[in-house]
């Protein structure tokens, strides 16, 4: 396998440009998590509004997490190929076109259409801004450390989108509107992209889409998108349906129902920027591990007490699995060369938005077989619980150790 480079050798910018880079990334991550994070408020104005079943609204989610898979699976790779500056600023202005045009109709298979082009959008430009933060990177540490910063910055964006779907909503205003305000931010940050410097690279035109599709034969790859997969499927348990599991709710906690998703939210994002100091106090793994065995401690006893229990632990969950996919995303990508960071990303992020999709997809069909939601999320229990099993796995085995100290 090709060595990285150090740092010094591969870019020669000045630290205000690197701070540059690292702030537009981060604002990246911000806006199209406004309208990824904000399906599950969106998804009951949906139903009442298009009178579908949970299986067909589930569409409103897995229809864009489809597109940014097969986006990430077949153009990935582009960010290796053509530079990471191209594929940003294309997926960029694909985005905010899609976000505007939302306010242009009001037919339901025409929001679905304008998903998924943002889907293939967000794929774009999410594997170039993951290829760049390696690029700023000095080793897997700081990679690591970053890229829970970005996620933070998602994650602030994820309480942004719903809390302004909510206040649209109170105003009596289309919920599309949380689009035409995305793409009004997207196209302010494809013009700061468009201005910036970005770390010096050299293209990889022999990179290929058989190249690419390689990297699932890779034990390190496979192995650490197999487990970004049980916690993606996990995590959109929550935010697509915990609302809709809620509506059962009858105590006297209703401030709380109401806003359970922004509570996971908070959480989520919290953690993430603690991540960044309990990576320098702790190892990754051992980390890992026990904020699993939390996660899946939370959906078992919400499953078993009932609704009144998963009002609390189900928000809760959020401060735990804070810090899972940005550090498993950074590993996996940390597990290549430089110059495959973008087809790494790229494969990674397929198997996010697979299990994204049809995580949420399948707890629709149980929820509407039996009757209820809450039968779906018996399902997200299981996933729960194979990843607190892979992540035990992970500490007691180090399998990708070696793999990391070698190419850093």
């Amino acid at each position: 396998m090709q060595q990285s480079q150090p740092l010094a050798a591969q870019v020669s910018m000045a630290p205000s440009a690197y701070s540059q880079v690292k702030w537009m990334t981060c604002l990246m991550f911000f806006v199209f998590a406004m309208t990824t994070d904000a399906v599950g408020v969106i998804i009951p104005q949906v139903v009442q509004q298009f009178q579908l079943s949970l299986t067909e609204a589930a569409a409103f989610h897995y229809v864009p997490m489809v597109f940014i898979g097969l986006s990430g699976l077949f153009l990935g790779r582009l960010a290796d190929r053509f530079g990471r500056k191209t594929v940003i600023l294309s997926g960029l202005a694909l985005y905010a076109l899609a976000c505007v045009a939302f306010v242009f109709g009001e037919d339901f298979l025409f929001y679905l259409l304008l998903l998924g082009v943002s889907g293939l959008a967000i794929g774009l430009f999410k594997t170039g801004a993951l290829a760049l933060v390696g690029d700023v990177s000095a080793d897997g540490h700081s990679h690591t450390r970053l890229m829970n910063r970005v996620e933070g910055f998602f994650g602030l964006g994820a309480i942004a989108g719903p809390a302004l779907v909510g206040m649209l909503i109170a105003a009596q205003l289309g919920w599309t509107q949380l689009y035409l305000l995305a793409g009004l931010i997207c196209a302010v940050l494809l013009l700061m992209a468009a201005r910036l410097d970005y770390p010096a690279y050299q293209p990889q035109p022999q990179s290929s889409l058989w190249q690419s599709l390689k990297l699932a034969k890779d034990p390190y790859a496979l192995g650490f998108s197999l487990a970004i997969a049980c916690y993606v499927a996990t995590e959109v348990a929550i935010f697509v349906w915990l609302p809709t599991l809620l509506q059962s709710y009858e105590g006297q906690q209703t401030l709380l129902a109401t806003h359970a998703i922004t509570l996971f939210f908070v959480l989520r994002t919290t953690g993430r920027f603690l991540a960044e100091y309990l990576l320098l106090k702790f190892d990754w793994t051992v980390l890992l591990a026990w904020f699993g065995s939390a996660i899946f401690l939370c959906f078992a006893l919400s499953m078993w007490q009932g609704v009144s229990w998963a009002l609390w632990l189900m928000p809760a969950s959020g401060l735990f699995m804070s810090m899972m996919y940005p550090t498993l995303n950074s590993k996996g990508i940390s597990c290549f060369s430089r110059d495959q960071h973008g087809a790494a990303a790229g494969l990674i992020l397929a198997f996010t938005a697979l299990a994204a999709a049809l995580g949420p997809l399948l707890m629709g069909i149980v929820g509407d077989a039996l009757g209820d939601v809450r039968y779906g999320f018996y399902l997200a229990t299981g996933f729960a619980g194979l990843l607190c099993t892979g992540l035990w796995w992970n500490y007691w085995t180090q399998p990708a150790a070696a793999r990391l100290q070698q190419t850093h």
